[in-house]
């Protein structure tokens, strides 16, 4: 894989081993301040178009295709180098950037740069987007999130979060580490086939919280699993030395805010839906209960990076 650096992803000529080459897409999405405003009034979003490169394969026929949403770094040349792997698999890949639209460089020492329901939104606005290509088989799109990223992909899988869309459901959904601290208190995911994978030693993220998230789901009859990771920090699948992250803000163990079929935040101390409640006033309270620390570890050991490819490709040839 080759890959140009210019200051945006948008203008970065990258082109895989394969000889494919990414096509540059503007893809329309919005900023909703929470999720209430998501669902409830969609049209007071303030529009963003977000950033994107797609990968064809060589076919003439429609292809099935994978949204590839990275986390609180932004697009690294590990997603790259997955969505390289999807490309061989016979799959399109969009690789989206939700950054420098937002004029947001990182998330990783304050998450509340833009909501958490904006990511979501980018996540089925791109799905939007791809369905319309003739290129684009519409009845076989998933998407692949990865810390933040992961969080996006599983409440885009929401059906009552993507009522607002009308494109055909997620296919499937791999969610790489996520932050499940805000959930829905019914999760429907309807026919999506998910996946969630997270390492037993991250701090960045609760891996009881992600147990809890996906078991919810499979109660309420989706079809939903998990794969813990032996010894694996955050990230682990960048094949890189573990490092300290030393600016990074996080508050894993704090408890889940829960949000109702409006999209309110349930306070989880005064148990009360309130529309007006945003993510930066629950990061508030969770640092003022306690629960905020910086610095956090990225990175992975062994054979941690290719064990996670595995099972990211068994998932996508199953799946999709």
């Amino acid at each position: 894989m080759s890959r140009s650096a210019p200051a945006k992803f948008y203008e970065s000529v990258i082109t895989f081993s394969n000889g494919l080459t990414g096509q540059p897409v503007k893809i329309p999405s919005a900023n909703p301040v929470n999720y209430h405003q998501a669902m409830s009034a969609p049209h007071a979003m303030p529009a963003v178009s977000i950033d994107g490169q797609l990968f064809m394969p060589h076919t003439d026929r429609p292809s099935p295709v994978i949204i590839l949403v990275p986390g609180s770094l932004g697009v690294a040349d590990s997603h790259l180098a997955h969505a390289e792997c999807f490309t061989e698999l016979g799959f399109a890949v969009c690789v989206i950037d939700p950054f420098a639209a937002r004029k947001v460089s990182s998330t990783v020492a304050n998450q509340t740069q833009y909501s958490f329901a904006a990511s979501a939104w980018d996540v089925l606005a791109t799905a939007a987007f791809l369905q319309q290509l003739e290129s684009i088989d519409s009845a076989r799109i998933g998407a692949q999130g990865h810390s933040r990223g992961g969080s996006a992909v599983l409440t885009a899988a929401n059906k009552t979060f993507a009522a607002a869309f009308e494109q055909p459901e997620l296919k499937a959904v791999y969610a790489a580490y996520p932050w499940c601290g805000h959930q829905f208190l019914a999760p429907n995911i309807g026919a999506t086939i998910l996946r969630a994978v997270i390492g037993d030693r991250d701090e960045w993220c609760l891996p009881q919280q992600v147990q809890g998230h996906i078991h919810t789901m499979r109660v309420s009859g989706g079809n939903a699993s998990i794969k813990i990771f032996p010894g694996a920090q955050h990230s682990f699948d960048r094949g890189s030395a573990i490092e300290l992250i030393a600016d990074a803000a996080v508050s894993p163990a704090a408890p889940t805010c829960y949000l109702d079929g409006t999209g309110c935040f349930i306070h989880p101390v005064t148990n009360l839906a309130d529309p007006a409640i945003c993510d930066h006033e629950l990061m508030v309270y969770a640092l003022k209960a306690g629960y905020g620390k910086k610095g956090a570890r990225i990175g992975s050991k062994d054979n941690q990076a290719a064990d996670f490819r595995t099972d990211m490709v068994t998932f996508w040839n199953e799946s999709l």
